[in-house]
């Protein structure tokens, strides 16, 4: 028994004839009688009769008919509903970020989305390695994740969208040898002792990538993955590290050198199940981390500028 049959018995009762029925519909009177016999399948006492030469409904089909009606009006309550929920402006979105993200961009939202007719908004840190921040969106609408530029890309079962394309410096404390120089090649800094994030997160890849091309073993002294705990170390001679340029919170005993000779940049994106988006409050968050992103990267530019 479906939604459909129950419609055609329904109209059957109202219209009196198979054929009345199929010209309503929009299909062969064929049809129809198909989908009258598989319904009786499903039934255990009759539901049509002959009366000459039309079909019409027994006293069980014409019971079944004014069920039908009421299964109707709960289908359309259920639309109305899913359809408020969908369009509903104040409705909880949750957003999941790794931390420096979440540094980054929760207060930018918190600041944008207050106030009365705006999402709910229900935040979370979740620090995962790359490969398991598409299962997060198992649990939240939206999932701020970050990989670098050669590995592979988001599986197609989520949707991804870049925020943005950062890049990653070299963090060494104030007064350094190195930190004269305006730019540092993996030779320049293989000699050093390091601070690294755990092995599995994005960043760990382009550690190996100095080494690589420095033809070294890099010295990983320490094993950090909050930048800003990172900065703490490194402002007191722990060792180098690396560290985004935007997402990182500036330290005063820290300087920042751009990298060269290996790819020193990170996606920042954000994923999420396609089915999310057809919720209005989710398209509002959405919108506002791309338009956040956007802000940052002027920003960074307009910094460049007066640099110069």
């Amino acid at each position: 028994m479906d939604t459909r049959q129950l419609r055609i018995l329904r109209e059957l009762g109202e219209l009196g004839s198979v054929t009345a029925v199929a010209e309503a519909l929009l299909v062969t009177p064929s049809a129809i009688s198909q989908q009258l016999r598989l319904l009786q399948r499903s039934i255990p006492v009759p539901l049509t009769e002959r009366d000459g030469r039309r079909v019409v409904l027994t006293d069980a089909g014409q019971a079944l008919a004014a069920a039908a009606i009421e299964v109707e009006i709960a289908l359309v309550r259920a639309r109305h509903a899913i359809a408020d929920f969908a369009e509903r402006p104040d409705a909880e979105v949750s957003v999941a970020a790794f931390h420096s993200a979440a540094a980054t961009f929760f207060p930018l939202l918190l600041h944008a989305l207050t106030g009365p007719g705006r999402p709910d908004l229900a935040l979370a840190d979740e620090d995962v390695a790359q490969d398991r921040f598409p299962l997060l969106t198992r649990g939240y609408d939206l999932v701020l994740a970050h990989r670098l530029d050669h590995t592979p890309a988001w599986p197609r079962t989520v949707t991804a969208t870049t925020l943005l394309h950062e890049p990653l410096d070299v963090a060494l404390p104030v007064g350094h040898p190195l930190a004269g120089k305006r730019r540092l090649s993996p030779h320049d800094v293989a000699d050093q002792p390091w601070i690294t994030v755990h092995d599995g997160f994005p960043l760990m890849a382009t550690v190996e990538a100095i080494a690589t091309v420095a033809n070294r073993r890099l010295d990983i002294v320490h094993r950090i993955n909050e930048f800003s705990v990172v900065a703490e170390a490194v402002a007191a001679g722990g060792g180098l590290a690396l560290m985004p340029r935007w997402t990182a919170r500036a330290h005063p005993g820290v300087t920042l050198r751009p990298l060269s000779g290996v790819h020193a940049r990170r996606h920042i994106d954000v994923l999420h199940r396609p089915e999310r988006t057809a919720r209005k409050a989710v398209r509002t968050v959405l919108t506002e981390l791309h338009r956040a992103a956007a802000d940052i990267r002027d920003r960074d530019a307009g910094d460049h500028r007066t640099d110069r």
